[in-house]
């Protein structure tokens, strides 16, 4: 088969599409032809050598796929820890999901890694409720249009920080008021639609911590998914005690195998009804052919693009 291989860390002219050996599946595995994969930012940490997969995973880019399961037929979407951008895949049966009614599999290549990272985070960990606010930022991003929408379809109150440019899009999908961060301190903006949000959604890590803990509302949660802001920051914890909230900081990719069947479980079990209703759906801004993935690397660099950018097969 033929896949995207990382020849040297660097830019996007590293990513060369090479024939590679056929991935042989384990007994708890499945073997997925490929017709699209994602990409997601962790692919380009990847790719610079700061994000490396986890040990017996695929050296090759892509947390998630669609496409067509060898031998049964069988239309699928699939979270992985790594190799999506292939033309073959083998991932645990645990780890799929059907493709949505209503949805063709490329559409489906858009949903696993973002539904499982914002479900497990926004709403098994933070316990988001109906008529809390949400605050997400990187509104914009693939995990940004997929909260504003799990967040709205759950009654929640979505508050979302993005370029200006974006609000328009950003209010169709379920956000009840934007926020321009290059122009308007989101702090305060929060406080004021809202009184405080209850649960943030936040990239940014380190540059963010301590506005994030002044945004919180009394009882609220900060979950830490990213750290395009950096690694290090210092904590109020003054101010977490006397709000008190809570801070958690997780990532999906390292974690066991039986950890991550049980989130695939409950986004079926929870969000796949909202996706085949058509109250969240995914939001893909760009398609690549896959061989040509160092343009969609450039592209999801430059942030300019609302949602997602898939790699696509013939």
């Amino acid at each position: 088969m033929h896949a995207i291989t990382i020849t040297e860390p660097g830019g996007p002219d590293v990513l060369a599409w090479t024939e590679v050996p056929d991935p042989t599946p384990g007994p708890d595995d499945v073997l997925v032809e490929t017709v699209a994969a994602a990409v997601n930012r962790a692919d380009l940490l990847q790719r610079q050598g700061h994000y490396p997969p986890p040990a017996g995973a695929s050296p090759y880019p892509g947390l998630e796929c669609s496409g067509v399961v060898a031998g049964t037929g069988e239309q699928v979407c699939a979270l992985l820890a790594g190799g999506g951008y292939a033309e073959k895949v083998v991932v645990p049966r645990a780890h799929t999901l059907p493709v949505p009614r209503g949805l063709t599999v490329e559409e489906a290549a858009a949903l696993p890694e973002v539904a499982c990272t914002v479900w497990s985070n926004v709403v098994r960990l933070a316990g988001l409720r109906r008529g809390e606010t949400l605050l997400v930022h990187g509104g914009g991003s693939g995990i940004g249009t997929f909260a504003i929408q799990l967040g709205a379809a759950l009654g929640a109150t979505v508050v979302t920080t993005a370029r200006s440019a974006k609000h328009a899009a950003l209010r169709e999908l379920g956000a009840a008021h934007t926020i321009d961060y290059t122009s308007a301190d989101f702090v305060e903006e929060v406080r004021r639609v809202a009184g405080g949000a209850d649960v943030i959604l936040d990239i940014m890590g380190a540059a963010y911590l301590d506005r994030n803990v002044r945004a919180l509302s009394t009882g609220g949660r900060l979950v830490v998914i990213g750290m395009q802001g950096g690694r290090k920051a210092e904590l109020d914890l003054g101010a977490l005690l006397a709000k008190r909230g809570s801070v958690f900081a997780t990532a999906l990719r390292s974690r066991p195998d039986d950890e991550k069947a049980e989130i695939v479980r409950g986004v079926r079990e929870q969000v796949w009804p909202l996706v085949e209703s058509g109250a969240i759906r995914p939001v893909i801004d760009q398609r690549v052919p896959m061989p040509d993935a160092a343009r969609a690397h450039r592209i999801v660099a430059g942030s300019d693009h609302l949602g997602k950018v898939l790699l696509t097969l013939a």
